[in-house]
């Protein structure tokens, strides 16, 4: 059974806004916030890092939930929490009510964003979920470009806390988008074999979850520090966060192309493709604090590395794994990706403060290296296989 198209752009939408009004928010708002509350920039991405480990240690049982239950039922749920969390962001003071609001919101975010989509699909669909799980990256790939000029402007004018309830609000309106997912939508059958490999080989799920796990670390990095690496490169405030939003550019470009051309691409294919977008697009970034046209190339080059890593995110497991149990074995395989991913905005803070946005850069694309080399080796298994 394949998924409709209303269910595909219902999804689509709803991680345009979801990702904007939890992942990207304190990419947005993290300046103001760390301005009126007089707290370092440490302390405020904590509460970002605080929401991924919540997200890696939700993953298995919201894996499990969506196999069980489908996604109609989590997803929404996930819309309600969002909101609440955003609410709550909003109306706390001090550390701990930050804390608590941003752990809540690392739950509603493993409910609504793409890993949840991505089960909900393979559930509805089976191994025929890759052309809708790349439909629905393509909007999902715009939040960064959408809500971070949104997010900007809202707090200019309505300071941070104001810009937060007006992002509970977005996520409110998310719930009818979860529910238009059909009802008990059907498992797929079970299959004794995946990818034409053995189901539970190790070493391809070890590649897959090294290939997910680094580039979540760098997308969380870039998600909460792009600006500022732009920013401490020389490039003015203001134009930081235009050109950072080319990203989201450059992520739904490169989505785009694949869903017109890359059909008939195999999947271990593409990742090689996608990773070796990375390392190019930070050693481009390197140049920009020189060249204007250079900071240009690093956000539409990673963004559109990073915007095909996610289809291979959703897309890797329906070859390597038994679709019918996607969400629970890609909720285990994914979850170190969260807890890598909430180490990144504190380590990549304390590393801008020490050495600059230039050794920042210059880390991204060593780890950029090493998903290509994992990249890689994948694809020679399947080649043996």
């Amino acid at each position: 059974m394949a998924a409709t198209r209303a269910v595909v752009l219902a999804l689509g939408v709803s991680q345009l806004v979801c990702w904007g009004v939890t992942y990207y928010l304190v990419g947005a708002l993290g300046t103001l916030i760390e301005a009126d509350l007089g707290w370092s920039a440490t302390l405020v991405h904590g509460g970002f890092s605080v929401a991924l480990v919540t997200m890696g240690l939700a993953s298995p049982w919201v894996g499990q939930a969506i196999d069980r239950h489908g996604g109609r039922p989590v997803m929404a749920a996930g819309s309600c929490l969002s909101a609440a969390a955003c609410a709550g962001l909003a109306a706390g003071h001090g550390v701990l009510a930050y804390y608590l609001a941003w752990a809540l919101l690392g739950v509603a975010m493993r409910m609504t964003l793409y890993d949840a989509a991505f089960a909900t699909l393979a559930r509805i669909a089976g191994a025929g979920a890759r052309r809708s799980i790349s439909q629905i990256t393509l909007l999902g790939g715009l939040a960064s470009t959408v809500f971070w000029p949104i997010g900007y402007g809202l707090g200019e004018w309505l300071g941070w806390r104001g810009a937060a309830f007006a992002y509970a609000a977005f996520a409110l309106a998310t719930l009818p988008l979860h529910l238009a997912i059909p009802r008990g939508e059907k498992r797929p059958a079970p299959a004794a074999t995946a990818g034409g490999g053995r189901v539970g080989d190790p070493m391809p799920a070890f590649l897959y979850a090294l290939i997910v796990t680094v580039t979540a670390f760098l997308a969380s990095a870039m998600s909460a520090h792009m600006i500022g690496i732009l920013a401490g490169l020389g490039m003015g405030a203001t134009l930081a966060v235009w050109v950072s939003a080319l990203r989201g550019i450059g992520q739904s470009a490169a989505r785009l192309a694949e869903i017109l051309f890359g059909g008939r691409m195999d999947v271990r294919t593409l990742t090689v493709l996608a990773t070796a977008l990375l390392p190019l697009g930070f050693a481009a970034g390197s140049l920009g604090g020189e060249f204007a046209a250079a900071a240009v190339a690093f956000a539409v080059v990673y963004g559109a590395g990073n915007g095909l890593v996610t289809i291979v995110r959703g897309a890797l497991p329906l070859v390597l794994f038994d679709p019918a149990r996607y969400g629970a074995l890609a909720g285990r395989l994914v979850a170190p990706s969260f807890l890598a991913a909430a180490i990144a905005p504190v380590a990549y803070a304390a590393l801008i403060e020490r050495a600059g946005s230039a050794a920042a850069l210059h880390l991204s694309a060593g780890l950029g290296l090493v998903v290509v080399a994992a990249a890689v080796w994948l694809g020679r298994l399947h080649r043996k296989g």
